[in-house]
């Protein structure tokens, strides 16, 4: 298959496993489940995909915005592939002390006033969402911002770096924090790995 995503799932859990404080490793050992999913189901629509060969597009069993084959696998795609690097990205930044620094921390200062600031925008930002919150870079204006996203694969925006995965669908807390998803979002910046946060900042 000319394209195969890796499961990560032992190395992602590796990274965080009691470094997470009242967010729990039973916790992400189920979350992982999901992610392991996603990655299985990716490589599936790929395949399928694969053995279409070259679509025809005149055919609208093959190809029609209303319902077709590549239509439901393309879009499909969007949803696995997107929970895929939402939760590496969530796991790759977690198991930190908490405390910017480098590059991110000199943008933080510099596009949100300060670290707390920087904070409150991304609170309000994950409280606002059904699904995700992201920081990301906007190649365009160089600034940092927090993006809202409601499912794995909604309001992705052309040009932008993500580097900070916040997943605020409660499979991520409930089981530590129930409906206190505010708690768990406190509980998560007090973790996240900002060494981790600065290798995805795209090299000036």
């Amino acid at each position: 298959m000319s394209h195969k995503y890796e499961n990560k799932q032992a190395a992602l859990l590796a990274k965080v496993q009691g470094k997470t404080g009242k967010i729990s490793d039973k916790t992400h050992e189920e979350h992982l489940k999901l992610y392991t999913g996603y990655v299985n189901k990716s490589n599936s629509i790929l395949e399928e995909l694969e053995k279409l060969g070259t679509p025809d597009p005149a055919d609208p069993k093959v190809a029609n915005q209303i319902q077709s084959v590549i239509r439901n696998w393309k879009i499909d795609l969007t949803f696995a592939l997107g929970g895929l690097k939402n939760h590496e990205l969530y796991f790759n930044i977690l198991g930190g002390d908490g405390k910017p620094s480098g590059k991110f921390a000199e943008l933080v200062d510099r596009d949100f006033g300060s670290f707390e600031n920087y904070k409150k925008d991304l609170k309000a930002t994950g409280i606002a969402a059904r699904g995700w919150a992201w920081t990301g870079l906007d190649h365009d204006t160089g600034k940092l911002f927090n993006y809202i996203g409601d499912a794995q694969n909604t309001y992705p925006i052309w040009g932008v770096t993500p580097v900070l995965g916040l997943d605020v669908y409660e499979h991520a807390y409930y089981a530590d924090f129930y409906t206190a998803r505010a708690g768990y979002i406190d509980e998560f910046l007090q973790f996240v790995d900002y060494t981790a946060v600065n290798a995805l900042l795209p090299k000036s």
